[in-house]
């Protein structure tokens, strides 16, 4: 079976006793809760409070601010750091501000410990605010406490498009891959790598079918995280700031390109790493699952709807820009 085939099948409920990730034995499925619980307690031992919001007027200029949302989980709030500023909401809007040459106006809506089922009550909120961008962060808690994917695609995919249809772009930053947080052990590190992009797959099958974006998140938390102490926080399983910095930077392409706000410039002399294709949304979705900063978006083929294995998706690479520092941030005025 394909890893596309796996991802469809998840998004849907169709594999997996409609949902779950099936294990080889009690045996072994006691031995992965209690390294689950073990990891859990570890990083709540070391848990520090959530930021300050940052919500607020960024930037000066003409015209009516941007409205930008941030939804999501523990990763959207940016747990793990003291200072608004340091959050991906204020680093990503500080960002845009200056592309866009308008003012940004932010909303924080996550809330830490967020599955994708609380995204409803978010997305309430959200619409309130009539925003012109949301950015969603979900995804891990699904994982850790072992929601059925199916249940959580349906509620994500049903929250794009609620905003979709209020008229928001909408850009999800994928499940991370958990395989390298340092308090999950074996042999449920190689578990939780794979339940991961199965979940980031199956989320960018939902997002797109629903008329979002994703960026995958995948090794943002892989490779440079796991030989870098610098990119976690205390708790070792949230980002530092310079984790978040690092997320922020691979998101933000997605969110100003989807307002029509990128400079194609700042693809062009970037070098070789754009690579741009057409290919069905499933495939599209378990290929970007785990390279980071690939983007999937709805794509149309002319003289077809959809080809044999579903509709298609445009998937992207880019290379994640230069975005202010902290400090820099803290420059920004900001009104409530």
């Amino acid at each position: 079976m394909t890893r596309a085939t796996v991802a469809r099948r998840l998004a849907t409920g169709a594999a997996y006793g409609g949902g779950g990730v099936g294990l080889a034995g009690a045996a072994l499925f006691a031995l992965i809760r209690e390294e689950a619980r073990a990891a859990r307690r570890r990083v709540d031992a070391r848990r520090d409070p959530d930021p300050p919001s940052g919500d607020g007027v960024y930037g000066r200029g003409r015209g009516k601010p941007i409205s930008f949302t941030v939804l999501g989980d523990s990763s959207a709030v940016g747990l793990g750091v003291e200072r608004a500023t340091q959050t991906p909401g204020v680093l990503i809007a500080a960002a845009l501000t200056e592309l866009a040459e308008r003012p940004v106006r932010l909303t924080r809506l996550a809330v830490s410990g967020a599955r994708s089922p609380q995204l409803d009550a978010q997305v309430d909120a959200a619409l309130q605010e009539h925003p012109d961008v949301a950015l969603i962060m979900i995804g891990a808690n699904d994982v850790t406490s072992r929601t059925r994917p199916a249940v959580s695609v349906r509620h994500l995919g049903d929250a794009v498009r609620r905003l979709t249809d209020a008229g928001a772009e909408v850009v999800v930053g994928t499940c991370p891959d958990l395989g390298t947080i340092r308090p999950i052990r074996q042999p449920l590190r190689t578990l939780a790598r794979r339940w991961s992009r199965q979940m980031a797959a199956a989320q960018t099958i939902a997002v797109v079918e629903a008329g979002g974006r994703t960026v995958s998140l995948g090794s943002v938390l892989g490779p440079t995280f796991a030989s870098d102490r610098d990119m976690f926080s205390r708790d070792e399983f949230h980002p530092s700031a310079v984790g978040y910095a690092h997320a922020a930077a691979v998101i933000l392409p997605s969110v100003a390109d989807s307002l029509g706000v990128w400079p194609a410039s700042a693809d062009r002399r970037r070098g070789p790493l754009r690579r741009d294709s057409v290919r069905p949304v499933a495939s599209a979705a378990a290929r970007a699952a785990s390279r980071t900063g690939s983007e999937v978006q709805p794509a149309e083929v002319p003289g077809t709807e959809s080809g044999p294995w579903g509709g298609w998706a445009l998937l992207r690479r880019r290379r994640p820009p230069d975005l202010p520092t902290a400090e820099e941030a803290d420059r920004e005025p900001v009104a409530p």
